[in-house]
């Protein structure tokens, strides 16, 4: 009982502070926002700007990680191994993003393989994206606007002061809207099996700010709200707002959807466009327990598209439904 009433005091904290901000911030816009923005031309746009709306921490609030310190894998004891991290290699340069670190900063800006990259973590859509920088023959660098779109994160970048939409790694606001950042395949994975796919890898570890207490989770039980956290738009129908939503392009170049609770159950899927979906046991959810590390199981999944030279990893997101719906409303998701 005690568990029970934590998780709803916890519940009901998220939902009231979510009111407060829809309440304070909906009068907020371009006007407001110049003195914090005065590079970003607000007119050149592809958005409504009125569905932008504030997160609480002003530009940079939440810093950015933008010289990441690492550690060698087999040093880096002190994260669980079911913890989840964002697993990315390139060009035989293998890395781990602990979500616990994450979960504090949101975006991580490196060079993996010789690639300048942007690793992106959004927790109130649970979108783990990887981006490359390079654009147009110019390398960005990206922070927080503090400043969310459909819940979602929004980005700029400190070259142009663009705005980005996370969830897409679309320009929405300024010099560079319209322009569309490539995503870079990386999996949503426990810490386990990272170390069971590299062995001379990296891990990164706090560099930033000894305060923040990392392995926390300060969204404590949100997989249990029955609505998201600053949203105001449309639900999906058929599916639970929070439950997860794995999503891909596939070979034939058609974005698909299937829901986690699917794919728990089936275990192995082959999709259309030679696509091959996994799932297995073993890895936390970051945003359940108010300590990562004791979060609920959610599992793992791997996108892959078959070739005839073997199986080649796909980007792909476990997304809450509700934002995948938010940004891809006509994409049915298979149940």
């Amino acid at each position: 009982m005690t568990g029970y009433l934590r998780r709803l005091s916890a519940v009901s904290t998220l939902a009231i502070a979510g009111l407060f901000f829809v309440l304070a911030m909906a009068s907020a816009g371009p006007a407001q926002w110049k003195s914090e923005w005065p590079k970003t031309d607000f007119s050149n746009t592809s958005i409504d700007l009125s569905e932008i709306m504030s997160g609480g921490p002003p530009k940079d609030g939440i810093p950015s990680i933008d010289n990441p310190l690492f550690v060698p894998l087999a040093e880096a004891t002190q994260y669980a191994e079911t913890e989840p991290v964002i697993g990315l290699s390139i060009n035989g340069d293998a890395r781990a993003y602990p979500l616990q670190i994450l979960m504090w900063h949101e975006i991580v800006n490196d060079t993996v393989g010789g690639v300048p990259v942007s690793i992106t973590f959004c927790p109130l859509c649970n979108a783990a994206i990887v981006f490359d920088r390079r654009l147009d023959g110019r390398t960005l660098e990206f922070g927080t606007t503090g400043k969310l779109r459909r819940s979602d994160l929004v980005m700029y970048d400190r070259q142009t002061e663009t705005w980005w939409q996370q969830f897409l790694g679309q320009g929405i606001a300024g010099e560079l809207n319209g322009k569309v950042l490539k995503t870079i395949p990386s999996r949503l994975e426990s810490m386990a099996l990272f170390r069971q796919r590299f062995e001379n890898a990296k891990v990164l570890v706090p560099s930033v700010d000894s305060r923040r207490r990392y392995g926390a989770n300060p969204y404590a039980y949100y997989d249990s709200m029955p609505q998201p956290f600053l949203y105001r738009g449309p639900m999906p129908v058929g599916i639970a707002p929070l439950a997860r939503v794995v999503s891909f392009v596939d070979g034939d170049g058609k974005r698909q959807a299937w829901s986690l609770d699917r794919l728990r159950r089936d275990r192995r899927v082959e999709a259309p466009g030679n696509i091959v979906i996994t799932w297995e046991a073993g890895q936390n959810s970051a945003l359940d327990s108010p300590t990562i590390s004791e979060g609920m199981d959610v599992g793992n999944v791997v996108v892959q598209i078959r070739k005839n030279s073997g199986y080649v990893d796909v980007a792909y997101g476990v997304d809450f439904a509700f934002a995948f719906n938010a940004f891809y409303p006509k994409i049915e998701v298979k149940n």
